[in-house]
């Protein structure tokens, strides 16, 4: 189908599938599902990728501009990872004088003060909470953490990163306890510790004595319907607030119980997330499962609402081929866990 429009305004923007924000253009025209990922023309020539609209409104979508599509191809044609990276850095307007004053800024400077820096990314080790960040790539930031890119369009300072790649290299100043320094960042990419859509990948599973454990992901999340209403709080809080950190680099999730007389009076403990197991975090849901299928004896996991489950890791062993047949199962973890994926027996050693 043909829809037509005219541009509204030039802007960064987030975008549905990554929930990264990115530069993109908004168009008065209707973007039906049909129309998504289609070329978007201007005088003969491709100006961009038309991606999303705008929920509940009509006739607002949205493309992709042409400095994106550009780096994509370039970046392709050049061999380099496609993949857009990220400071890894939270960050605050300033445009209250007083803060600008407290943090040691004069009058005549402006910038964004750092709140976050996430670990291992791009940024970690260089810079600090508290650091103002007065400009990037040679580009001065307003108090309202806008820059002028591309000469006269005004928007977002990490805009810069559209075009950039996993490897390159940015320069930002910064001021510090009221003293100016020049760093220098190699660029990583962006790794939140609630992945964003994950296409192409089946989520991470592990059946553990009829206790099913997933790592959280968006994709979990949209599960429920208005998901960001909906779903737990505990799991929202992690996907808006959560931070990735020595101890812990995804959160594993209890997300159901099948039924079996080994993990009786636990049936409640669903949708909860893992605080620790034999008392230590899990890092991630590859350590989680290395713990579990390495452990002897009674086995504690806690859940972050207290609860406890205790399994005698031997009985488990012998429960998981019952189990499995029951629910139909194939295997007892996703391919590429630690420890050997448990088969399914044939189905009629489950009956009577």
């Amino acid at each position: 189908s043909i829809t037509e429009g005219v541009v509204s305004r030039i802007e960064v923007q987030r975008y549905s599938h990554s929930q990264r924000h990115l530069l993109a253009v908004t168009v008065d025209a209707a973007i039906n599902a049909g129309n998504s990922g289609g070329p978007v023309f201007g005088d003969g020539k491709v100006v961009g990728i038309a991606f999303q609209k705008l929920t509940g409104v009509d006739n607002i979508g949205e493309m992709v501009p042409p400095p994106l599509i550009r780096a994509f191809l370039d970046g392709v044609g050049a061999g380099k990872r496609p993949e857009i990276p990220a400071l890894g850095i939270t960050t605050q307007n300033l445009e209250n004088p007083l803060l600008r004053r407290q943090l040691g800024l004069n009058a005549s400077e402006r910038g964004v003060v750092v709140l976050h820096v996430d670990y291992d990314g791009s940024a970690f080790g260089f810079l600090e909470p508290r650091d103002v960040i007065t400009a990037i790539d040679g580009l001065p930031i307003a108090n309202n953490g806008t820059i002028q890119y591309i000469g006269h369009y005004r928007t977002r300072y990490d805009v810069v990163l559209g075009h950039r790649y996993v490897g390159d290299r940015i320069e930002l100043e910064i001021k510090r306890a009221g003293i100016a320094r020049t760093i220098e960042l190699e660029l990583k990419p962006w790794r939140p510790l609630v992945p964003r859509s994950r296409y192409d990948q089946p989520p991470a599973y592990f059946v553990y004595g009829g206790l099913v454990f997933q790592t959280l992901t968006r994709d979990y999340l949209t599960t429920w319907d208005k998901w960001w209403n909906k779903a737990p709080k505990e799991f929202l809080n992690y996907y808006y607030l959560g931070f990735r950190s020595p101890d812990q680099n995804e959160v594993v999730i209890l997300t159901q119980i099948l039924a079996d007389e080994i993990n009786v009076g636990y049936g409640h403990l669903y949708n909860e997330a893992v605080a620790k197991i034999d008392g230590v975090i899990p890092r991630d849901m590859e350590d989680f499962v290395a713990k579990l299928t390495a452990a002897r004896g009674v086995v504690e996991i806690e859940t972050t609402s207290g609860g406890m489950i205790m399994m005698d890791a031997d009985e488990v062993r012998k429960a998981q081929p019952r189990i499995l047949a029951r629910y139909h199962i194939p295997r007892d973890r996703t391919p590429g866990l630690p420890g050997a994926a448990v088969a399914t027996p044939p189905l009629r050693a489950a009956m009577p």
